[in-house]
């Protein structure tokens, strides 16, 4: 099935990309990463009316649903833009939209409020803080730590907390990643108080989970994009035996394997956006089926890219080595592919008549 974007949404990915284009372009991307500087970006971004697009109007958001959110995702991905806070922000919103007041401080400024769950498993309720006297206890590898202003902390329970950085009993070890277009780290909890987030922690780890499978994924796809079209403008350039080598048959099957593989994770990613969105009952396997499915495509085009770019590919000047390490961690972020394959399997009927979930 070719999933088909509506006349408006399609705007939307043309005019988000122009914009890109302009802001992030390979010279400016680099120098970002070069300085460890990702604000620059985020600032740009949330001027320019970017970081509300797909949040509801009444939170003060530009309107939109998570299908607008994946179209945002995969043009971050094609550039390969800094946005771990923005992921990490759009993670928080089902929790912040049970505070009004807190989703429209974070909509109107671009105030990053992160979820403070492992960036490398999937978010559940399993890394919950004490909660007696304060919240204690230290979280490993949270996307966009080092520039979070907000936390929204899951405790043992069963509540959600929105905790302010900055504070003595609040302190963050930023890690260095591979991927350099994104930022993680530690976060240690030493007596804090929040404020409490109405509503059910659980549930609202569930729905930030399937956000997740579904902005990781739409991520890849724009990564394995960008790297299908490195590659083909690289087989069109790079001679051997006095022709290009986009001319051999095995360079040429293995650019096909590659278009095949975007095009189908297209519509997983857009069928999943809006399946979510739209809380179908089949929601869950939708999710898990685009991370599953187009984050491993993902992996496996990232290695095709790597081979046919051959020497080069492996060197820091090249620009396929940034889509590269953001296409492993994507098939790593906020859980693996057999982690979400193991989701998947869970809850499909293998026999008739039988559940597995």
């Amino acid at each position: 099935m070719r999933w088909e974007l509506s006349a408006e949404q399609a705007d939307f990915r043309s005019v988000l990309a122009d914009w890109l284009t302009e802001v992030c372009a390979p010279e400016t991307l680099r120098s970002w990463l070069d300085a460890g500087d990702h604000g620059a970006f985020e600032e740009r971004f949330t001027a320019d009316g970017w970081f509300g697009v797909g949040s509801p109007e009444d939170l003060g958001g530009e309107g939109g649903g998570l299908v607008e959110l994946a179209l945002a995702a995969e043009e971050l991905g094609r550039r390969g833009a800094p946005s771990s806070a923005w992921l990490g922000s759009m993670l928080a919103l089902p929790a912040l939209a049970r505070d009004a007041e807190a989703a429209k401080t974070l909509l109107a400024d671009g105030m990053t409020t992160v979820l403070a769950v492992p960036s490398g498993a999937v978010p559940n309720g399993r890394h919950a803080l004490a909660g007696d006297g304060g919240l204690r206890g230290a979280i490993s590898t949270v996307l966009a730590a080092t520039r979070a202003r907000r936390f929204v902390v899951p405790v043992e329970d069963g509540t959600l907390q929105l905790v302010e950085a900055g504070q003595d009993a609040v302190r963050v070890h930023g890690r260095e990643l591979t991927d350099r277009t994104r930022t993680v780290g530690d976060v240690e909890f030493d007596g804090v108080h929040g404020t409490t987030i109405p509503g059910d922690a659980a549930e609202v780890l569930e729905q930030a989970a399937l956000r997740a499978a579904v902005l990781v994924s739409a991520d890849a796809l724009g990564v394995m994009e960008r790297m299908l079209d490195e590659t083909v403008e690289y087989a069109g350039q790079r001679r051997q035996f006095g022709v290009p080598i986009g001319s051999f048959q095995a360079v040429k099957h293995a650019a096909a394997e590659m278009l095949v593989k975007v095009e189908s994770a297209r519509s997983i990613v857009y069928l999943a956006a809006a399946s979510v969105e739209a809380g179908l009952d089949d929601a869950p396997l939708h999710a898990a089926a685009a991370k599953a499915q187009v984050c491993g495509a993902a992996s496996v085009a990232a290695d095709t890219a790597l081979t046919l770019h051959g020497a080069i590919g492996y060197t820091w000047e090249h620009d396929l080595q940034i889509f590269y390490k953001r296409a492993k961690l994507d098939a790593q972020l906020f859980g693996s592919v057999a982690e979400w394959n193991e989701r998947l399997a869970a809850r499909l009927e293998l026999l008739p008549g039988t559940s597995q979930g």
